[in-house]
């Protein structure tokens, strides 16, 4: 499947309920709202799944888009959605197509279009609606460079190349609003997010000489520091910030007694590998998984794993 043939298939069908991930990220809320943005302009009955856990940064792009409870689907796409264990909650259905950009997608959909070469899925949905409409509104543009941004670490992780810059190109050509989106994710926070990244650096464990750096968020942490959800989006990247460090792990304990990891790595180690050991997956360079226990259980664990993957 190419671009013009996944855009001719999408517009073959009606009443399309678009599919995100569950705990949301920028990419997959972004490729949401610009796919059915784009299927309107074509003329196509479409909704996004309502998914509630869409945080506050990112809601105002999505929720417009949103289907009535009385929406009745005949095709749903997902977007930047590597596995059906990772359907957004309250959704247990079908996918009749799948566009991603994950290499550990399972294939799950019927029909899948995926390019794991690009450092975003949103790359990959403006290709499909330039095929299909052959432009891109001004608020397509946004929150795809919201997608492409966010996914880069604005444009700062190794998955950052030349097509990334093509892509965020065009986009401002089209109109993207680059300041907004780089003003709200990437340089504002609040002072429950400060405090709790003081709490997170002050903790932060080093092994191998400080080749591997992990960071711990824990229940306890949150609460002390009045941290909501919104505050706790892109706390994968903070571990990095240590200047000998080549495998970063971010460790969130979640309220059920298991814990999320997030695995980021240079060139050498694999994040997928690691991931796959524990059942999760995504990209050589970022992946993720969750694992049964406490941090500090979880936090051995892991060293141990990526030791033997650096042999």
């Amino acid at each position: 499947m190419d671009y013009e043939s996944c855009a001719k298939l999408l517009l073959t069908h009606e009443d399309i309920l678009i599919l995100t991930h569950m705990n949301p990220d920028g990419d997959t809320a972004s490729c949401a709202a610009a796919l059915c943005s784009a299927l309107r302009r074509g003329g196509r009955r479409a909704y996004v799944f309502p998914n509630p856990q869409m945080g506050r940064k990112l809601r105002p792009y999505c929720e417009k888009y949103y289907a009535p409870a009385d929406f009745k689907a005949k095709y749903v796409v997902s977007v930047d959605v590597a596995d059906e264990k990772l359907f957004c909650l309250g959704y247990d259905g079908k996918v009749d197509l799948c566009i991603d950009h994950h290499p550990s997608n399972t294939h799950f959909a019927e029909k899948s279009f995926i390019q794991d070469e690009k450092a975003a899925c949103a790359q990959i949905v403006m290709g499909i609606i330039l095929s299909m409409n052959a432009d891109l509104t001004q608020e397509e543009a946004t929150v795809l460079y919201i997608g492409l941004s966010t996914d880069t670490g604005c444009f700062q992780y190794n998955n950052t190349d030349a097509e990334a810059f093509e892509a965020a190109a065009e986009l401002m050509r089209c109109g993207a609003d680059n300041l907004s989106v780089n003003t709200v994710f990437f340089r504002k926070v609040s002072s429950a997010r400060l405090k709790l990244e003081s709490m997170i650096y002050d903790t932060m464990r080093f092994y191998l000489g400080g080749r591997i750096a992990v960071a711990t968020v824990t229940q306890d942490m949150i609460r002390k520091t009045g941290a909501v959800e919104d505050d706790l989006d892109d706390l994968a990247g903070l571990a990095g910030r240590s200047e000998k460090s080549l495998v970063n792990i971010t460790i969130r304990e979640k309220e059920n007694g298991a814990c999320r990891v997030s695995v980021r790595s240079f060139p050498g180690i694999n994040s997928s590998d690691i991931c796959k050991v524990f059942g999760g997956g995504g990209h050589a360079a970022a992946a993720g998984c969750t694992i049964e226990g406490t941090p500090e259980h979880v936090r051995n664990l892991l060293v141990g794993v990526v030791e033997e993957v650096w042999k």
